[in-house]
């Protein structure tokens, strides 16, 4: 080996010997990832097998539905949301709280320059030295200055921990808002399309009660019914009309919610999605992971986390304080009682050195910080934990009122083929006359409230699908999948 390469292999383990030292000085504990209570990245016990898989769920859900309708307002909410926008706002200025606190690695310098009429103590004490007696002048001065902090126990170190964890958890809070962003663009237009479909059947219900009060009239008037008959029938079709204008008002609400988060004005309303007469359908079983991997997807979770990061960062902050803060201090420039001779010898000014501050004997300050930052880290962690149990328990219950949903739908549907076959034999022997005029219309009210109850469980179907999505976690990483999200640091 030369010489040459043996100096710089001996620099190379002396800068690896002393980085290692200065970081055996940091004080304050080490972030570890904390445990996750029992359990918790078990299978979900609310496991649909007849309807559910535990694949992993996409992030880009919504395309589950193969609706190209349903994926283009998702992206343009994604783009063009307002609650969205602020989130990034958020984040931005958190990276620029982190950019400010990465500055203080680096000396810090600054330019002082300018100019005072008066008197000067030192000064005053030259002159005085000379026998000569004090004098008001002007002192000019212009000085480069430069600080640097050693950071010999870590509290800069310490405070980029902490700024680095706190932009990761704001990073967090603007994926949850895309979350609920998806979803709620989702839901706004699944509610629209499934409206649509209640109108429809409304519409249809109107049409069967409407034919059958025409052949009550006809009947009463050719001497068959009684006026009573008539009166119920007619009374029947009044009350299935009756439903058609919440309906249409339900949708119209549902249309500007979908507006609100396109980031549009009403005015602007997409009305396109009105000519949707059935909510989206999944072509597959739906997947829903388990435990472990909806813990990794929610970023909830992953915001608790970072926020327990950054709480334990400013333990050691906080502990740094105990200790004494080392300084390197130099400047140079010139001071003089007349602008000229400020870059002469005469009026040349410099120095260097260290200076050291520390609050000591009384720390009762910085020992009260410390004990402050340790209380919140333990807040930090029962809020990691309770975040935990809450993305489990939201998503249990929504897989749970999902199943019960589709079950509520799945009897409705049997009793709805009943009643209609046994509508077409009531009517078939009503006109045989061998059923009353009041069997006829209590089939025919069961017949109307059993086909608008389809419809109604249909919207909550829908609804209840894509609350589980949501409770899953997805929808925040871009769609092109080309960007994935960073782990967290650990």
């Amino acid at each position: 080996m030369s010489a040459r390469g043996g100096v710089r292999q001996s620099r190379l383990v002396l800068a690896a010997l002393t980085g290692a030292w200065l970081a055996a000085c940091r004080v304050g504990p080490n972030y570890h990832a904390p445990a996750l209570p029992p359990k918790a990245q078990a299978p979900l016990v609310s496991l649909n097998a007849a309807a559910e898989t535990t694949a992993t769920p996409p992030d880009a859900w919504w395309r589950l539905y193969d609706d190209p309708r349903l994926d283009e307002l998702v992206q343009e909410a994604l783009k063009a949301n307002f609650d969205l926008a602020a989130a990034d706002a958020n984040f931005a200025a958190a990276r620029a709280v982190l950019s400010a606190v990465h500055a203080n690695r680096y000396p810090s310098t600054g330019i002082v320059a300018g100019g005072i009429y008066g008197r000067d103590a030192i000064t005053d004490e030259i002159l005085e030295l000379q026998g000569q007696r004090p004098q008001t002048i002007w002192l000019f001065e212009d000085v480069f200055q430069v600080a640097y902090e050693v950071d010999l126990f870590g509290r800069v170190h310490r405070a980029i921990e902490a700024a680095n964890a706190n932009a990761d958890a704001v990073a967090a809070a603007r994926d949850g808002v895309k979350v609920v962003v998806a979803a709620e663009a989702a839901r706004a237009y699944a509610a629209v399309c499934a409206l649509g479909e209640e109108i429809d059947v409304a519409h249809r219900s109107l049409d069967v009660v409407s034919h059958q009060a025409d052949i009550t009239t006809h009947r009463y008037e050719a001497g068959g019914n009684s006026q009573y008959d008539v009166k119920r029938a007619q009374a029947l079709v009044a009350e299935v009309g009756s439903s058609i204008p919440t309906l249409e008002g339900q949708r119209r609400a549902a249309l500007f919610e979908l507006t609100a988060v396109l980031g549009r004005t009403p005015s602007e309303a997409p009305q396109d999605v009105e000519a949707c007469k059935r909510p989206p359908q999944l072509t597959a079983l739906l997947p829903i992971g388990d435990g472990a991997a909806l813990i990794r997807r929610r970023p909830d979770v992953r915001q608790a986390e970072r926020r327990l990061a950054a709480a334990t960062a400013q333990i050691g902050v906080a502990t740094a304080d105990l200790y004494p803060t080392i300084r390197l201090s130099g400047l140079y420039g010139g001071a003089a009682v007349q602008v000229s001779q400020l870059a002469t010898n005469i009026g040349e000014t410099w120095g260097i050195g260290p200076s050291i501050s520390w609050t000591f004997p009384n720390q009762a300050g910085p020992r009260a910080r410390i004990r402050q930052a340790k209380a919140s880290q333990a807040a930090a962690l029962a809020s990691f934990d309770s975040e935990v149990l809450t993305a489990l328990k939201e998503t249990e219950q929504a897989l749970a009122l999902y199943t019960a949903a589709l079950d509520h739908r799945r009897s409705l549907v049997q009793a709805q083929d009943r009643i209609h076959a046994s509508f077409d034999i009531a009517q078939n022997e009503f006109l045989a006359g061998g059923v009353s005029n009041l069997d006829l219309l209590t089939t025919e009210q069961s017949l109307v409230a059993l086909d608008a109850a389809v419809a109604s469980a249909d919207t909550a179907l829908i609804q209840d699908q894509i609350a589980v999505f949501k409770a899953l976690g997805g929808g925040w990483r871009k769609q092109d999948l080309s960007e994935q999200a960073s782990p967290a640091a650990r």
